[in-house]
Order: structure tokens, then sequence, then C-alpha cells
């Protein structure tokens, strides 16, 4: 597989929503240590376990879609590599959504899938679409996720998420790595 063979792909969405740098911890405990909001309205949401998108399709009074904003081969962060245990400049397929309730931007997500992970059944990751990628990884018997850290963002202009979780999930031989970013939308109306 040839990295320079696949293009990006970017949507027209809202470019001010971006995912910030952020510092992660092994738990909400331990982040909450730096930032005490991780146990208000966010707490539910940054440990939900099994599906979340599926979590997020109950929350909608209308509707839930996934938006593509940005997917194709490029190389992670260093940090990203670092906990994918791959090396730094090696190409990724990255892909970067907006988890959508109602119409509204509830959630961006970023998913850096390793090259190997691309091989036989995985090559499915390269073509997901508009599909949500839970619906992959929990209605397949090869991958589990690992435990969940919980991100610390540091935004820099307004609007950008302030709060994320993240995980491994591990199958194949290889991992991917499924980070979520939650949008102040997400808060101003829940209802739990």
């Amino acid at each position: 597989m040839r990295p320079a063979s696949m293009q990006s792909r970017v949507s027209d969405i809202d470019s001010r929503l971006t995912i910030p740098p952020t510092d992660w911890y092994q738990s909400l405990t331990a982040a909450g240590l730096r930032n005490p909001d991780v146990h208000g309205p966010a707490r539910y949401w940054l440990q939900v376990e099994g599906s979340f998108t599926r979590a997020l399709q109950k929350q909608c009074s209308r509707s839930f879609h996934v938006e593509v904003r940005r997917e194709g081969f490029a190389t992670p962060t260093k940090e990203e590599a670092r906990r994918l245990n791959i090396p730094h400049r090696q190409y990724a397929w990255i892909r970067e959504v907006s988890l959508c309730g109602d119409n509204q931007p509830w959630v961006l997500a970023r998913t850096v899938i390793p090259l190997r992970c691309l091989e036989g059944e995985g090559r499915r990751l390269l073509h997901l679409g508009n599909r949500p990628l839970g619906a992959y990884l929990f209605t397949s018997p090869h991958w589990q996720r690992g435990p969940l850290e919980t991100g610390l963002c540091k935004p820099v202009i307004p609007a950008q998420p302030e709060l994320a979780r993240r995980s491994l999930f591990s199958g194949h031989n290889s991992s991917l790595l499924v980070g979520e970013y939650l949008l102040p939308a997400l808060f101003q109306r829940n209802t739990l």
C-alpha cells in the first residue's frame, strides 16, 4: 500500500471547529486534579462505555449524522506515534469527523490508524465515508478497547473543545487510536 497514492479529502465544515493541543491523563481522577471541570456535566461523556456514537444518538431528538472533516494519509503527532508505538514519521490513515446531533456538531473525533491496521479486513477503514467508526469497531469481534484516557485541551480560539477522551482499540496484531473531543454545544443541551 502506498500512502502517496491516496489523497486527503477535506470538507467545507466550519474551519473554526478544530482540535486543539491536548494533555492526556490515564484517569479521570488524575485529570480532575488539574481541571475540576471533568467532574461537571462532562463526566458522563468522559466515561461512556461501549459505543460513544450510540450514546450520542440516544440524546438526539431528531437526527444524528457524521460529517467527514478530513481524512487521508498523514503523519501522526509525536505523542500519537509514541502512544501507538510506531515510528514518528510513519504515515497513518488519519480521519477527523464531526459527530452531529440534531444538525449541530457535538463532538470532534480523530482516529489515527497505522498502516498495519489497514491490511485484510482492515481495508474497510479506508472507506467508512459518513458511517460512524464505532459501528465497525463494536460489531467486529477482532477489536478490543483499552482503558479510557482523559484529555485536557488547550483551546486557542473560542468554541474549541476543552475536554476529551481517547482509547486504543487493539486487534489484528495492531492498534488504532480514537480520540473524542467534546464541544460546548454538547453540554448546553445536556439532559443527563
